[in-house]
């Protein structure tokens, strides 16, 4: 480092401090660091512009689920690899490395939980997971707990965070999944129960394309890129500029294609409200 002396430059050394890792993270929409503990004691959204930094399906959980009522279902559950996919990585070599890096078996959680008191059922995707893809272990995981909550009479949540769709890996079996999970959902529709997706950052693909675009009201967190296609791909293909924030929750809610736009902090009280306008909920039993 140069020090201005009295009549020329004196170098001097200057040791550089060592900042641990994971103390600071830096927001990728407003570019500003944030001390890690703050971010997470603000749900993970960015005090300064308040992006939201995607969440772990077990900190989903955690966030709207009363403390120690969440039940998970069908855990046991693990995908085959019925295609013998082989490529840089097998498919069983890129289940095994996202199971130790995540702690999860496949891309969502499942089960029942409860909302002030109130049960319902909950499915949460991770996007860590294969970008949260849908494979038949997520699609099945999902339709069971539809159709248990659905026998059980109670309200269903899904929540959305997949950059993947549908899992190419399986083929077939994992594009059967959409068919199947909206299959559920109708029947559920039918009972005269409600079904509320929640869409986060990302919500694309097969996802978008099955039961995250059929809920019987749909939210979303703020920004949060929802669609099918990704925007460059649909500009490559119809070789036009789309619109400024095009496929970001705030131009779908002005397009119709979704309900409302929920901040994190609010989420579980909106639920609970929706639930209450929707269930006969007075003394309900799981």
């Amino acid at each position: 480092m140069a020090l201005f002396g009295k009549d020329k430059y004196t170098l001097v050394s200057v040791r550089k401090r060592n900042i641990p890792e994971g103390v600071w993270s830096k927001c990728p929409d407003c570019t500003s660091p944030t001390y890690v503990k703050s971010l997470k004691n603000n749900n993970n959204v960015c005090p300064n512009c308040g992006y939201h930094f995607s969440l772990t399906a077990a900190e989903r959980v955690e966030l709207l689920v009363d403390e120690g009522t969440f039940e998970e279902h069908d855990a046991n559950l693990n995908s085959g690899d019925p295609l013998q996919f082989k490529g840089s990585k097998t498919y069983k070599e890129k289940l095994e490395a996202d199971q130790k890096m995540t702690g999860l078996s496949d891309a969502v959680l499942t089960g029942i939980g409860k909302i002030d008191g109130k049960p319902f059922g909950l499915a949460v995707t991770d996007s860590r997971f294969i970008m949260g893809s849908m494979g038949s272990v997520v699609g099945e995981r999902i339709t069971r707990m539809i159709e248990h909550a659905t026998k059980k009479k109670y309200p269903v949540v899904i929540v959305s965070g997949s950059g993947g769709g549908a899992r190419m890996y399986e083929g077939m079996f994992s594009l059967m999944q959409m068919a199947k999970t909206c299959s559920a959902l109708a029947r559920h529709h039918e009972a005269g129960l409600m079904y509320i997706s929640v869409l986060t950052d990302p919500t694309m693909g097969g996802i978008m394309a099955s039961f995250a675009g059929v809920g019987d009201v749909i939210m979303a967190e703020p920004k949060a890129l929802i669609g099918f296609a990704g925007p460059r791909v649909i500009e490559q293909t119809i070789r036009q500029k789309l619109p400024a924030g095009f496929q970001r929750a705030e131009f779908l809610l002005a397009h119709g294609l979704i309900d409302l736009i929920v901040e994190r902090k609010d989420m579980k009280s909106t639920l609970s409200r929706l639930f209450n306008y929707t269930q006969p909920y007075h003394s309900a039993k799981s």
